[in-house]
């Protein structure tokens, strides 16, 4: 749902600087990263050898994301429904959740995405949203969920209010990506007349994109369609006007004749109702008016809900990026695309830079320049690219100062190290 704030509400204020303090992934390709690097000039005649050493980082990177897919698969594949279950299961289920979670969660971590607090998730089912629709979600089907997003912006919406009549600007905050992990509890009988596909015990993955805060209950598999207030007045108070006006018309006949029946019946009344086929066909007829009256309500009230799940249904089909062990790939991807960013930013920063530089000081720089160079705001995590440059040995620490070792040397010892992993993984 939508989170309705006006511009100038604190609230809202908050929740954007609290975006813009959340986007520690780098919003460019590697090969853009590259090239803006380049385009400082600050290597001129050694273009060639940081494309080379670029390329080598990044082969030595996704050797090492090869192995965390690799393992994540096999802790994935007991929970995984699309596949059919290996006859050489141990029966270890708790341990293969907990396996899978914690490797998934790090993968997650390395791509930059942050855990969703529990409370917006629960706040979602109770606040006005761009997504008119009401929905409803059992959680007692699920043993675990948690949801992870990647970039968080304001946006603005005209909403048309008072039947269109009208429209009014809002401001909300929006998620670029968003990653669901849901565990079906192994007793699924309510949960299967609604969908089919849950099956117990399995773990469910989704990738989303351009998903309103607000609006992510929208996204749980279960949801089921419900109607607000507001659309069941618009719903009831007509059906009940006509119902009203078809009662004092077209049924007085008949529910004068029924009156008068029950009332000799139930000995109120003395005077005997003659039962003959007129009596018989005024019955018939207000019986056949007021059940064609309320199949008319009934079908009007099913086509309601049908635009409502075909309104959920498209926002879904556009928002959905991948499902399963697809998600698994594209977070790794992510991750791993993450990681040769933040080393190459990191080592080029420090090649470049006319004396040795603390941790801070090359944070600070490569935040200024996304700044003032291409106008974007990062939050570096200077951290995690600190630690990979030097576990790579192509940056030198001493006495707290970063300092870069050359192209020459850098791109020697990468090459050293690439041909000693594919000799020992038997690839050379």
């Amino acid at each position: 749902m939508l989170f309705f704030r006006q511009k100038d509400d604190p609230a809202l204020k908050q929740a954007a600087l609290q975006a813009e303090e959340d986007l520690f992934f780098v919003p460019y390709s590697r090969r853009d990263i590259i090239d803006m690097c380049l385009d400082q000039g600050k290597l001129a005649g050694q273009e060639k050898r940081f494309r080379q050493l670029a390329t080598q980082l990044t082969h030595l990177i996704h050797f090492e994301f090869h192995q965390k897919i690799e393992a994540l698969k096999s802790a994935y594949a007991p929970m995984n429904a699309d596949f059919r279950p290996s006859p050489f299961e141990t029966g270890e289920e708790a341990g293969h959740v907990r396996e899978f979670y914690s490797l998934f969660q790090h993968l997650l971590e390395k791509a930059n995405y942050k855990a969703i607090p529990e409370e917006d998730i629960q706040r979602a089912f109770s606040e006005d949203a761009l997504f008119t629709i009401r929905l409803q979600v059992d959680f007692n089907s699920f043993s675990e969920y948690h949801f992870f997003y990647r970039g968080a912006t304001v946006k603005e919406e005209c909403l048309p209010v008072f039947m269109g009549l009208r429209s009014k600007s809002i401001s909300f905050i929006n998620y670029d990506r968003v990653v669901m992990y849901i565990r079906w509890k192994k007793t699924l009988d309510s949960t299967r007349k609604i969908n089919p596909e849950a099956a117990g015990g399995t773990a469910l993955l989704k990738l989303f994109q351009n998903v309103p805060r607000p609006d992510l209950e929208m996204l749980f598999p279960n949801s089921r369609v419900g109607m607000r207030i507001m659309d069941k007045l618009l719903f009831g108070i007509p059906a009940a006007v006509t119902g009203s006006i078809m009662v004092l018309t077209r049924l007085s006949t008949t529910l004068f004749v029924l009156g008068s029946l029950l009332a000799f019946w139930l000995g109120l009344s003395s005077q005997p109702v003659e039962w003959n086929k007129t009596t018989m066909a005024v019955i018939f007829a207000g019986l056949l008016t007021l059940g064609t009256y309320l199949w008319r309500q009934f079908n009007a009230f099913k086509n309601r809900k049908l635009r409502f799940l075909q309104t959920l249904i498209r926002h879904l089909y556009f928002k959905n990026l991948d499902n399963n062990i697809g998600v698994i790939h594209r977070i790794a991807d992510d991750a791993e695309e993450e990681e040769c960013k933040e080393a190459l930013l990191g080592y080029y920063f420090l090649l470049t830079a006319e004396r040795p530089l603390t941790v801070q000081e090359t944070a600070k720089k490569i935040e200024d320049w996304f700044l003032n160079r291409w106008g974007c705001v990062v939050n570096f995590d200077i951290d995690d690219a600190v630690d990979k440059v030097l576990r790579l040995g192509i940056v030198r620490k001493e006495n707290g100062q970063l300092a870069a070792l050359s192209l020459e040397e850098a791109l020697s010892l990468l090459q050293t190290q690439w041909e000693n992993l594919t000799t020992l993984n038997g690839l050379g």
